[in-house]
């Protein structure tokens, strides 16, 4: 395909003296109006080096260049901008051609030999599999996909919740106030009922907490009692996760929560002891940062028990040791900012060079339209698979109105109203906080992921009916080029999500992209057109539909062929 800015940086630094092609790359822009070209030069940065004012500068090279271009129309100097205008036809012919044939149209090997390990998801065991859950989940299958589009070996960690006092406090509910069949019936919403019943009570019977400690504590030391329940609270959890993560379409590489680390923090521990970074404060073992404007980085506490930089420290480096990954990138709250900062430090500290590759890709947080913040303890929660479940049954009923005998309507239904949660997620930046309102997820009008699937399914659909093969004759009007203008910018959306760990580019550009076809759609007769006007339409059509449903794939949605 071509690459507007490497054609105009050739003719540009071919035709003036002392400045280099890839200085003149760099500087090329894409105008934001098509009335000032398709790509161009602003020579402001060029003034300091070659003494002139821009509009001189852009007016020399101008008459510099002539006329024998033969994939630009025309070439025009506008104040201190040179601005080009490309051949339509050489453009759309090249454009076209790679997003139909290329099945890799939009990727790269850049990652080639390079390996990125994700941890994305991690949600608590035994407690419930919430909206707040949603934002690293589906940005980490998100990347996940990306960074394997773009030829990295992706590796996707669910690093789960599955250690700590909140065992103790199951342990206690259940043998107090739970019964086997319970569980059994009810799943993680009853292991979730029991932990709210325990903080109840406890408000009552404080020594509840003692309690809960002791139980935590021969679980750490091997009760076999303890053992067992614990490793059946873990297996309820993951078959209700890993049912809601076949909904949404996520799949990981390794279930290694913390408790998988348990027997190699010590060697952790042991080496930032000989390495003289372990300090005492008030019995416990800390790295103290406070050079670098840190609170300390706690290891251990006074009672000897480690603490979440323990486990991460120790998860990192047997992800190197295993992995031997060239990035690792982490999904989790905002809030967890300071601890990434201290303990990739610790790293750092530790003489390790591939600190420099631990990434914190944090989100904004997720509350209740109320203001309130969710909370497991109080009962307090949006239950994932409730949202899920509701956007599916709007869609159903949408779906019955407008196509009542379609076929797998329930199936489609699923597909769209879990895409419409998924889209929601993904259509801004992922730092952005939101609160959760059922009003937003079940609105499915303007810029959604269903708006996106309707159009990939249009396209389809005027794919079916066609009568002749697509093929690409002559661009006839603007707004077949305005398509083909957004299909050639897919590749650099892809880069760009991949650079700046948001997938959030890529869901932008299939909302623009799906409204540029439609357009075209509204505007332009396809089927009805005359053979080569025919021909190029629905050429651009294919092209349409394949970059769409590759869009939808990367952020983790479905493409239905019929809505």
């Amino acid at each position: 395909m071509i690459d507007l800015k490497d054609v105009a940086a050739k003719a540009i630094s071919s035709s003036i003296n002392g400045v280099s092609y890839e200085t003149v790359y760099d500087l090329l822009e894409f105008p934001p109006d098509a009335k000032l070209g398709d790509v161009s030069l602003p020579c402001f940065k060029l003034s300091k080096t070659m003494r002139k004012a821009p509009p001189v500068i852009a007016g020399e090279i101008l008459s510099r260049l002539g006329d024998n271009n033969e994939f630009f129309d025309k070439t025009e100097a506008v104040g201190g901008y040179l601005n080009f205008f490309i051949s339509r036809d050489k453009f759309a012919e090249s454009v076209l051609d790679d997003a139909i044939n290329n099945e890799n149209y939009g990727g790269s090997d850049v990652g080639k030999g390079k390996t990125v390990v994700l941890d994305y998801s991690s949600p608590n065991i035994a407690k419930p599999f919430h909206i707040g859950h949603l934002p690293s989940t589906v940005i980490g299958n998100s990347l996940y996909r990306i960074y394997g589009y773009m030829g990295y070996k992706a590796i996707g960690v669910n690093h789960l919740g599955d250690w700590g006092t909140q065992f103790g406090t199951m342990i206690v509910a259940y043998k107090r106030w739970g019964n086997k069949a319970e569980v059994e019936k009810g799943g993680v919403k009853e292991l979730v009922r029991l932990y709210v019943k325990f903080h109840q009570e406890e408000e009552k019977e404080p020594s509840l907490r003692d309690e809960a400690r002791y139980w935590f504590s021969e679980l750490e030391k091997g009760n076999e009692e303890a053992r067992k329940l614990w490793s059946w609270f873990k297996s309820v959890s993951l078959e209700e996760f890993k049912r809601v993560y076949n909904i949404l379409g996520v799949e990981f590489d390794y279930y290694t929560g913390e408790s998988f680390y348990n027997d190699k923090m010590g060697a952790v521990v042991d080496e930032l002891r000989e390495k003289g970074l372990l300090v005492k404060s008030e019995g416990a073992d800390i790295v103290d940062l406070s050079a670098y404007d840190m609170p300390p980085c706690i290891i251990r506490k006074a009672d000897g028990s480690t603490l979440y930089a323990t486990r991460d420290l120790a998860a990192a480096f047997y992800r190197k040791k295993t992995f031997d990954f060239d990035k690792c990138i982490y999904l989790t709250a905002s809030q967890q900012n300071l601890h990434f900062k201290q303990w990739f430090k610790v790293v750092e500290l530790m003489g390790y060079d591939w600190a420099k590759n631990l990434v914190h890709a944090p989100f904004g947080m997720i509350s209740l339209s109320s203001g309130e913040s969710m909370s497991t303890r109080h009962g307090v929660t949006v239950w994932l698979d409730d949202v899920l479940s509701q956007a599916a049954a709007k869609t159903l009923e949408i779906i019955k109105e407008k196509n009542p005998d379609m076929e797998n309507m329930e199936s489609v239904a699923r597909q769209m109203g879990t895409g419409a949660v998924i889209f929601g997620a993904l259509s801004t930046s992922r730092i952005k906080d939101v609160a959760f309102s059922w009003d937003d997820v079940l609105n499915f009008d303007g810029e959604t992921g269903p708006y996106v699937q309707y159009t990939h399914a249009r396209a389809c659909s005027i794919l079916r009916k066609a009568d002749t093969s697509p093929e690409f004759k002559k661009i006839t009007s603007d707004a077949e080029y305005r398509v083909v203008r957004q299909l050639y910018e897919f590749p650099d959306k892809v880069k760009l999500a991949m650079e700046t760990n948001e997938p959030s580019a890529v869901t932008r550009y299939i909302i623009d992209l799906a409204q540029e076809f439609n357009r075209f759609y509204h505007d332009c007769p396809i089927n009805s057109a005359e053979d080569d006007v025919k021909k190029t339409r629905l050429a651009i059509t294919l092209a349409a539909k394949k970059v769409l449903c590759k869009g939808l794939w990367l952020i983790g949605l479905t493409a239905p062929e019929r809505v």
